[in-house]
């Protein structure tokens, strides 16, 4: 008994040690990691520089954050028409007698660069005129105060471009987004600082953005000098034949007034070769408007055309490595190798998520089976492509990932609905859109859940619908190559591309045999003389092009 009980008072007093030695074991690593992170806040505190922290969003519950959402996404659908909230004025439009008949005399009155302010007693902030037209809404509605920095980038992204404002009593940042090609939406707030990192919206601005660029020709200007023939010239990418200038691509500039050339491997010997080559195509194509887009498939791994420059990893790589700064890093050294050869468009990131491993085309072209590496990965080499003004192409939207054909021979079948691409393959499209992506390239897939006996490129509920409306896509819609099995073995390639552009790409891209551009160019001209296309249609696009191009190749 006296044993046992013996025992039982040593194992006490070795649990009560043993438990001692736990706690102050604990403790320590505790006071060591708070240490550290003291010393980690230290030495971010050494490093700190002018540029914005990052925010955190106020308390907020769900419903409330959902709430806030929708209303960003409300004042940017009604930015990209012209209008405010609960104002019925558009930019550009309305007269200044209808202003004044709506809220009455103006109570003060002041000019800046050439727009006259005025302010109202029933309305919470100025509206700017020239020559007796609405110019700039401005308004701080308490509704739009209640809405954050991070709310903004949450849902729009970053910036097209951000500035800051300082004098004696304001030091803002103002975020201006393109939310069409007439419109440019600007959000103005305090600057992010430490204590306020999160500031909320100050004010809105919404102006024409030929009023913010009054030195330059307006993308409407520059359409209201073009023919229809330049017009629908526009609308197509050509390939080029062999490795030197010759008659076949100055018939296609000086006849057909196309918009831009892809390069091949077949047609890139050496630096100095493709740099004389994209020369003189720049120096025919002085006779157009425009310059060209001069582009190639430059993706990294083995998808890679140019020769003499190192290859960049294939993004299956990328996405193991799941390092923002890395593929950031991949996205500027790709623009720099297209840089050196004269190229400004490249069509790249791959945004499909590799979900099936029968897929005959996609496999190490993608960053991976997981979305949000995907997302990560390729938003990141997006914007590294856009940082040297190297214009990117996200692509093959809604997602070529899950196919089992290859399209350049067959026309693939997805048989996904709506809620299921939402779930998956739309992810990564949603999020670049979100942050700036300016082009999308849609795949010749076939989605008969979706509700169209087309594929995608030529489909309206996936262009129209999917693409524009429901993902509140601005930019510009070019096809996947028109010249491709998935099209030519189902359709004549004349009436596939009209078809396209019913749909509402901006872009056919028409990359192999010179003569299918003749057939694609009559053939959406004629469209336009019978009605099939009105020509409202074809300048929407064409604005769009007009707008990138003035932002990239100038």
């Amino acid at each position: 008994m006296s044993r046992i009980k013996s025992r039982s008072n040593r194992k006490k007093r070795k649990t009560i040690i043993i438990g001692v030695v736990l706690s102050s074991a604990l403790l320590f690593i505790s006071l060591l990691a708070v240490s550290n992170l003291m010393k980690e806040d230290k030495r971010s505190e050494q490093t700190v520089d002018n540029s914005i922290p990052e925010t955190h969003s106020p308390s907020k519950n769900d419903t409330e954050q959902v709430n806030i959402e929708k209303k960003v996404e409300e004042i940017t659908d009604l930015a990209s028409e012209g209008k405010v909230l609960n104002l019925p004025f558009v930019v550009g439009r309305t007269n200044q007698s209808v202003v004044h008949k709506r809220l009455g005399s103006a109570t003060a009155q002041s000019v800046v660069n050439t727009i006259t302010y005025e302010n109202y007693n029933d309305y919470p902030n100025s509206i700017g005129f020239k020559k007796n037209v609405v110019a700039d809404l401005r308004s701080e509605q308490k509704e739009i105060q209640e809405i954050h920095y991070s709310d903004i980038l949450g849902v729009l992204g970053e910036a097209d471009t951000v500035t800051n404002y300082e004098d004696s009593s304001h030091h803002q940042v103002i975020l201006a987004y393109d939310v069409s090609p007439e419109y440019r939406l600007r959000w103005v707030l305090e600057k992010p600082k430490k204590g306020n990192e999160n500031p909320s919206v100050h004010h809105i601005s919404l102006l024409g953005i030929a009023e913010e660029e009054p030195n330059e020709q307006s993308a409407k200007q520059i359409l209201s000098k073009m023919t229809l023939e330049e017009k629908i010239g526009q609308l197509i990418i050509s390939g080029v034949d062999g490795t030197t200038f010759n008659t076949s691509e100055e018939k296609l500039i000086s006849d057909f007034h196309v918009g831009g050339f892809i390069f091949y491997s077949d047609n890139l010997e050496t630096i100095d070769q493709t740099k004389q080559f994209v020369q003189k195509l720049n120096e025919t194509n002085a006779i157009n408007k425009l310059p060209l887009f001069i582009s190639v498939d430059e993706e990294g791994g083995r998808v890679s055309r140019l020769p003499e420059v190192n290859s960049t990893p294939a993004n299956e790589e990328i996405g193991r490595v799941n390092d923002k700064e890395y593929a950031y890093s991949i996205g500027e050294e790709l623009a720099e190798h297209l840089k050196t050869f004269g190229f400004n468009m490249d069509y790249a990131p791959v945004l499909d998520i590799n979900s099936n491993p029968n897929n005959p085309v996609i496999g190490d072209r993608s960053y991976g089976s997981n979305e949000t590496v995907v997302s990560n990965m390729g938003i990141e080499t997006m914007k590294g492509i856009q940082s040297k003004r190297i214009v990117p192409v996200i692509k093959h939207f809604p997602g070529h990932g899950d196919t089992s054909v290859d399209s350049h021979v067959q026309l693939p079948v997805v048989n996904k609905d709506l809620q299921q691409l939402q779930d998956l393959e739309l992810i990564p499209f949603k999020k670049a859109i979100q942050n700036g992506a300016q082009v999308v390239m849609v795949a010749h897939i076939l989605l008969p859940n979706l509700g169209s006996d087309y594929p995608a490129s030529m489909s309206a509920a996936v262009v129209g619908d999917l693409l524009r409306n429901q993902l509140k896509f601005k930019g510009i819609v070019m096809t996947d190559d028109m010249t491709m099995g998935a099209i030519v073995n189902n359709y004549g390639i004349g009436e596939a591309s009209v078809q396209s552009l019913v749909a509402g790409s901006d872009i056919l891209l028409i990359a192999h045999n010179n003569g299918n551009v003749s057939t694609v160019y009559n053939s959406v001209l004629k469209a336009v003389e019978n009605g099939v296309i009105s020509e409202e249609r074809i300048n929407e696009s064409v604005i769009r092009i007009i707008n990138l191009k003035k932002k990239y190749l100038n």
